[in-house]
């Protein structure tokens, strides 16, 4: 560890140093001398641009530095761009990372069912689990199963850039990228503490405070916090929580501002949370497929990192962003796959252990100049991020004592299970990139490259005979982007762009042992964006060709020694075609709404005998939704009730990728309601009651992924008391 934190510190300086003495002889030139003399900068006021910080109106998001790693209007962005905004994440009360974007054009949740261990989903029709989660801009990796878990109410906001988009941020999908972006200090004074009940027994006390150190010296601070005990829909699988995430700003003058992010979290769940699919009936049941006797996972996860940004005239400004973070997770699982052939009351299945360490270490170095050359306005940027990620995974197989069906939900004892494999990866990735916007009147021109290289040592160790199995991987790739919108007299702004991603896998195949060759991917998309003028209304339509190949998917895995597991698999070539609509609005009268249409088609060009020209598993060509919140007039006679309802509909769906059997289309309803007590007594301002429901009418169909079925995530309801000052 101490040799891997040596070599990222060195990196980073090298780094640091290179962009530090390339702003500061750039910033020498711009400068300005007075008539002593001496040289002086202009005062200009920092930009908000670090981390892609959404400037939102209500349900609307206008601009966020996602789409170019510079603020910049959504309008100029030649890219599909929506944002999940602070008003939606209070509306909605979203108590997992899928809950928080399932209303976004494109992204496909609960594909996998009721799953509280993993956050995973498709978007386009790619799955972009591991490779396009980022943290305030910068990468969040995950290996096997090592995820980060994310805390909505640690968040400010969600920006989802759609498509391939490695060209600023170097390894990511082919579906586009989730910036999740974290809750800053406030330079006003906010303070807010909230207890919650609900389903499952679910007991939460959450807080959020922010506010400057005192009124003299310009710091604030900020620290967000929960606790949580609680039950789920299925036996033996928690969903306990602690959190606390504490940040600092400082913000000497305003030329300059440090900003320190940092969290911890601990959490408890199931190692496994499925229903048992009876692959004779063809159907999923209602039986717990696990043992609640050997079913814990713990998993502890932490970051610490900082955005520094330092502007030295009105050319130039320098921007630092960086985090470590790490996460350890040690789990039990036991898994039922077949009824016994003698006893068909019984069902027999297999168990395993494992434990798992992930390090990840990211610095992003940046150099923006805005300058002019004659009509043309260019903001350009360049830079050099470095990615270190240490991996090592522990694994081992055994059995379990059969499941009396009559008793599916007693514990059975199970001997311990040694380990008997260990993986260790240990991945460099360094990017230089370079972009430039450039504005002519109402055009806007993005050209856009990057050129990474990617250096991944694994061992592979077999701990019953000590052999080790050593591969070195080096890979390199050019990605780009190119795009151009035009902002009509009428504020309609069409746009077209062409953009290439890939993405370095992490972990190793689980049959072959060899680590996964790096995913490619490149798209064609043009599309049209509309702020409708006098309205706080945003209208979007995109339609995309996507080509991906070295695909990672999910699939139920059979070992030689006859344990049937859930591996990932890499395919050949996948292509996915589509559009999508969006609508956001909140307007004066207290509505506020998000609505979105998505039709994909999917289609395996190169894959296992028998897939070829078949739609990937589990993405529906239709997929809607609708989310529209009304805050009744402060002078009726409801004055202070809010009302919220959505619908989310997703479309029948193939249940694995031999296009043999099919998911039923389903239709799920959420709800809220809530009340402002300052509404019948000033004296209560701040004190607010809310009531949410998701799944409303509880529809618990199944769904089949990679050739396994699993089941919708059944109702949730949630009360919750905030009190705000």
């Amino acid at each position: 560890m101490q040799n891997r934190t040596r070599t990222l510190l060195r990196l980073a300086l090298a780094g640091t140093s290179f962009l530090t003495l390339a702003t500061m002889a750039l910033a020498q030139d711009q400068a300005t001398t007075d008539a002593s003399g001496a040289t002086t900068l202009e005062d200009i006021v920092v930009n908000g641009g670090s981390g892609g910080v959404i400037t939102a109106d209500g349900y609307v998001g206008k601009s966020s530095a996602t789409g170019a790693k510079t603020d910049t209007p959504f309008l100029q962005t030649p890219q599909s761009i929506s944002s999940v905004t602070k008003d939606q994440l209070e509306d909605r009360n979203p108590q997992t990372l899928l809950e928080t974007i399932a209303y976004t054009p494109g992204t496909r949740v609960g594909g996998y069912g009721f799953d509280p261990r993993f956050d995973s989903f498709t978007l386009r029709g790619f799955d972009v689990t591991y490779s396009s989660v980022f943290r305030d801009n910068l990468r969040q990796p995950g290996f096997g199963s090592s995820l980060f878990k994310t805390e909505p109410y640690g968040l400010e906001g969600v920006s989802i850039l759609r498509g391939p988009s490695s060209a600023l941020y170097g390894p990511a999908g082919a579906g586009g990228l989730y910036n999740l972006i974290s809750k800053r200090p406030t330079e006003e004074a906010m303070r807010e503490v909230e207890v919650q009940y609900g389903s499952h027994d679910r007991y939460q006390g959450q807080f959020d405070l922010s506010g400057p150190i005192n009124e003299e010296d310009p710091v604030y601070y900020r620290l967000t916090g929960l606790l949580r005990d609680s039950d789920t829909e299925q036996v033996g699988v928690p969903d306990n929580r602690a959190y606390i995430a504490p940040a600092i700003t400082w913000k000497p003058d305003e030329d300059t501002k440090l900003t320190i992010l940092g969290e911890y979290s601990r959490t408890e769940t199931g190692g496994t949370a499925a229903y048992f699919f009876d692959g004779v009936a063809n159907k999923v049941t209602d039986i717990f497929a696990g043992n609640p006797a050997f079913n814990d996972a713990v998993q502890n996860q932490g970051r610490i990192g900082y955005e520094f940004e330092h502007r030295f005239n009105d050319v130039f400004v320098f921007r630092q962003n960086a985090r470590a973070s790490w996460l350890n997770i040690d789990a039990d699982w036991a898994f039922a796959s077949e009824r016994n052939a003698t006893d068909p009351t019984l069902l027999e299945g297999t168990a395993g252990t494992y434990e798992e360490w992930l390090d990840t270490y990211t610095i992003d170095n940046q150099l923006e100049a805005k300058f002019e050359t004659g009509a043309f306005e260019h903001t350009l940027l360049t830079g050099i991020d470095i990615t270190k990620v240490y991996w090592k995974s522990l694994n081992g197989y055994g059995s379990t004592p059969p499941i009396d069906t009559d008793n599916p939900t007693v514990g059975r004892p199970v001997d311990p299970i040694a380990f008997q494999t260990k993986t260790v990866q240990d991945q460099l990735v360094t990017g230089l990139y370079m972009q430039d916007q450039i504005r002519y009147d109402a055009l806007t021109f993005t050209l856009g490259g990057r050129y990474d290289w990617v250096s991944t040592d694994t061992d592979d160790t077999d701990l019953a005979s000590g052999a080790v199995g050593t591969t070195k991987q080096n890979d390199r790739a050019f990605t780009g982007r190119i795009g151009v919108s035009y902002e009509t007299p009428w504020g309609i702004t069409p746009y077209a762009s062409y953009s290439t991603a890939f993405f370095p896998n992490g972990g190793v195949d689980i049959e072959t042992r060899d680590p996964f060759k790096p995913t490619e991917s490149k798209q064609q998309e043009i599309g049209v964006k509309y702020l409708l003028p006098d309205s706080n209304t945003l209208l979007t339509a995109a339609l995309f060709n996507i080509d991906q190949k070295n695909s990672l998917y999910y699939e139920v895995v059979e070992l030689d020694d006859g344990t049937v597991t859930n591996a990932q698999v890499q395919r050949g070539e996948i292509r996915s075609r589509g559009f999508e609509l969006e609508a956001n609005t909140s307007l004066d009268n207290g509505l506020s709404l998000i609505a979105s249409y998505t039709y994909t088609k999917t289609e395996i060009l190169d894959g296992p005998t028998g897939t070829v020209g078949n739609e990937v598993s589990s993405v529906p060509n239709h997929m809607a939704s609708f989310w529209a919140h009304y805050d009744l007039p402060e002078d009726g006679p409801l004055a202070g009730l809010g009302i919220g309802a959505g619908v989310r509909f997703l479309g029948s769906s193939y249940g694995s990728d031999y296009n043999t059997t099919k998911n039923s289309a389903r239709a799920l309803v959420d709800a809220s309601l809530d009340f402002d007590f300052s509404a019948i007594n000033k004296e209560y301002a701040g004190l607010k009651l809310q009531v949410n429901a998701t799944n409303l009418f509880n529809r618990q169909d199944s769904v089949c992924s990679s050739g396994y079925c699993y089941r919708d995530q059944g109702r949730t309801v949630i009360g919750s008391l905030k009190y705000s000052w």
